[in-house]
């Protein structure tokens, strides 16, 4: 019965993803369950929630491990949100994040952010105000619109080695980069199965050379590429679980692939990856200084909270979309075009609660790092990320 089960899951997540272009993050599993889903008639949506709900109340009576229970029992309970919001139901913001992603968030004090401006205000002295000082370090740290790609690769290659080592990635896993423009992201990981992916750069967004090896790692290595690589050979091909051959937008799984991601740099590079990237980046011809790169990512990041907040603002507080790219402008010191740009992605219907998979997945994921055992080492602790099917609840301590 479990593993029946398992296919109805497979079949409702594809035909979520023939109603929502990119519903479906990847999907590598039976290809005559794509092609049964392709020929079908569009589902209705409301059809689709009450078989959500259907799949969740067998879970209990099926011979699934707990682990995956549990696993689908978050998946079943997003999909039916979204099936009903498909349908028309209206659904409060804050309920649809806690129904996604299995978690609440609230308002971030705007004290936080201005402690953090002050440790900023440190690191670049001057008279001029703080926004104008952080931009004109970070244009300083541009990456070259023509070097993108080639920077990017370069930084892959060596985390990549790392990481193979440390993580015990397949020897024929494969990373493919490419850049575009005019998308609602800043990079985008497509697993292809087969331990492929193709990593597609937003060349929009131009770019930090301190944030390559947040860019890599993140959506690479040891991030969501590794974490595919390593859940398709562990959990699909040894222990059979289907349910991890497709990976689906706006559920708990994407929470904690974030925030896998998102935590993923001190696993493989450790707390001192700025002179390391100044080096690397010198033997293409690129300057940076690697240990204040470091010093305001570490700080600037951690404004990255605030994208949560607008999202709460717009969908829940009513707020102007205009309003909210003066908040984000002032708390998180970017300009305009990227005030403008992350609003674009709130406002995304697929997209506009999706922020909270990098914020709170972020917090979770870390926060369990953090309490390991003083004995185990953080690539330890990180590689349960990479080869369990954990979900939210999991990571409270």
């Amino acid at each position: 019965m479990g593993e029946s089960l398992v296919r109805d899951y497979l079949l409702l997540g594809l035909r979520l993803g023939r109603l929502v272009d990119g519903f479906v993050d990847c999907w590598f599993g039976d290809p005559e369950l794509s092609r049964q889903v392709d020929d079908e008639p569009l589902a209705d949506p409301a059809v689709l929630a009450a078989s959500a709900r259907a799949l969740r109340a067998e879970l209990a009576s099926g011979d699934l491990s707990e682990a995956r229970r549990r696993f689908l029992d978050g998946q079943l309970g997003a999909l039916a949100c979204a099936a009903d919001r498909l349908a028309g139901v209206e659904v409060p913001f804050l309920e649809e994040v806690r129904c996604y992603f299995d978690v609440d968030v609230e308002l971030t004090d705007v004290e936080v952010y201005a402690a953090i401006h002050d440790e900023i205000s440190a690191l670049l002295p001057g008279s001029a105000p703080l926004h104008e000082r952080v931009t004109a370090f970070q244009e300083h740290d541009r990456v070259p619109r023509g070097d993108l790609l080639r920077a990017t690769q370069a930084v892959s290659e060596e985390l990549r080695t790392r990481a193979r080592a440390l993580f015990d990635l397949p020897e024929d896993e494969s990373v493919e980069y490419e850049a575009v423009t005019d998308r609602p992201w800043n990079a985008f990981n497509r697993y292809r199965g087969g331990f492929r992916s193709t990593i597609t750069l937003n060349a929009d967004v131009r770019h930090r050379m301190a944030a390559l090896p947040l860019l890599v790692t993140h959506e690479a290595y040891p991030g969501h590429h590794a974490e595919h690589c390593r859940k398709e050979r562990v959990l699909v091909h040894e222990q059979g679980h289907g349910e991890q051959t497709i990976a689906l937008v706006n559920t708990p799984q994407c929470l904690m692939a974030e925030g896998i991601a998102e935590a993923a740099l001190p696993a493989v590079l450790g707390q001192d990856w700025g002179r390391w990237t100044q080096d690397l980046l010198a033997e293409l011809g690129l300057v940076m200084d690697g240990e204040l790169s470091q010093l305001m990512l570490s700080r600037t990041t951690l404004l990255m909270a605030a994208r949560q907040d607008a999202a709460v603002l717009l969908h829940d507080r009513g707020a102007a979309p205009e309003d909210v790219v003066t908040y984000l402008r002032r708390w998180m010191l970017v300009d305009e075009r990227r005030a403008e740009h992350a609003v674009r992605f709130l406002t995304d219907p697929l997209w506009r609660a999706y922020t909270t998979t990098y914020v709170e997945g972020s917090r979770r994921v870390r926060a369990w790092l953090d309490a390991r055992p003083e004995e185990q080492s953080v690539a330890t602790r990180y590689r349960r990320l990479l080869d369990e099917p954990l979900v939210p609840a999991d990571l409270v301590p």
